[in-house]
């Protein structure tokens, strides 16, 4: 088998999917940061979503769901991704190996779960992970590109194939995706200040009646939910908050993470744009992180029970959290350039 190595550029990131975008566009020679891929993308929101489940508990999301940040910004700057699925894992790993001989990156969703390169410790049943494969070496793994490491790394074909074809919630059925021409010439200003608005709109959830569960609708509700564990057994209330704080701090950046992906989205675009205010909002959304941080931290040490802490405190920590939220919307809403 001969060696396959096509033209990389790797950056480690914070967030799989922005990474991705990023690692992808600059392997192609448009340089963009991951946080103006997630900030264009307008990734940036909450969701509780009792009706699909992680280990039996409600699965808590921080930004816009798997593969949106990918289309919107192709979309965006008018480019083609073209994307397959495979009933078949065997053609779908046949369909890998021939976009790989014609030069191309490819972009995949998987399971942390059975990537070995990952550590023990931090393989769990997460199906929405997305990485590059750019080749393949003589012993017949593959090489990939995975920005939450600092590194390259190689991966076995049994192994990513059990990755690319898991099974459970957001199985991804074997998603492979490349991106077409890059367009000359692409203006970023006018698309920032449209990511923005769309992003403000959507902070405050859906305008559907009787459902609290996104924006910061969906984190009062949160709030509601942790002050009535009270009722529930002590053992269930540590796992629950366990829960929330793993997915906020271990996937995927979570909860403050993001956060503070989104304010240096807005730092890096105040400095394009020539906008002060930008970079003011920017600082606020770096203290919207460091609260949601601080909701994390009061929420360990409950599980721990390293302090006497109650539950109703941690239910007003994360209030906090939503009136935050609320004061970005308005400012992000307010913005001159907006109007």
């Amino acid at each position: 088998m001969s060696e396959i190595i096509n033209h990389l550029v790797h950056h480690q990131s914070s967030h799989c999917e922005s990474g991705v975008v990023s690692n992808m566009l600059s392997s192609r020679g448009f340089a963009m940061s991951e946080p103006m891929a997630f900030g264009l993308a307008s990734a940036l929101t909450f969701a509780y979503l009792p009706f699909i489940k992680l280990g039996g508990l409600p699965l808590i999301a921080y930004r816009m769901p798997p593969k949106t940040i990918i289309k919107t910004v192709a979309k965006k700057l008018n480019i083609e991704l073209k994307t397959q699925k495979f009933s078949n894992p065997e053609k779908g790993m046949q369909a890998l190996d021939e976009a790989l001989a014609q030069g191309h990156i490819v972009g995949l969703q998987t399971s942390v779960y059975w990537l070995p390169y990952f550590p023990e410790d931090m393989r769990f049943h997460f199906n929405a992970h997305n990485l590059t494969v750019y080749g393949k070496n003589t012993q017949g793994d593959y090489l990939i590109s995975d920005p939450v490491f600092e590194d390259v790394v190689t991966c076995s074909a049994q192994s990513l194939q059990r990755a690319r074809f898991a099974k459970g919630a957001l199985a991804p059925k074997g998603l492979m995706y490349i991106l077409g021409e890059i367009p000359q010439n692409i203006d970023l200003r006018p698309l920032i200040y449209k990511s923005i608005k769309k992003t403000a709109k959507m902070m405050n959830g859906l305008p559907i009646p009787g459902i609290p569960f996104f924006g910061v609708k969906g984190i009062y509700y949160l709030a509601k939910q942790i002050r009535e564990l009270d009722k529930k057994p002590s053992k269930y209330a540590r796992l629950y908050l366990g829960h929330i704080v793993r997915m906020q701090e271990e996937i995927g950046t979570g909860g403050a993470g993001f956060r503070f992906m989104f304010a240096s989205f807005l730092d890096e675009a105040s400095k394009l744009l020539d906008d002060q205010q930008l970079f003011e909002v920017a600082q606020f959304t770096t203290d919207i992180g460091d609260q949601w941080r601080t909701f994390a931290i009061q929420a360990v040490l409950f599980c721990k029970d390293r302090k006497s802490i109650s539950l109703n405190h941690i239910s007003e920590v994360l209030i906090k959290c939503a009136e935050m939220e609320k004061q970005l919307q308005n400012k992000l809403l307010s913005l001159k350039a907006l109007a």
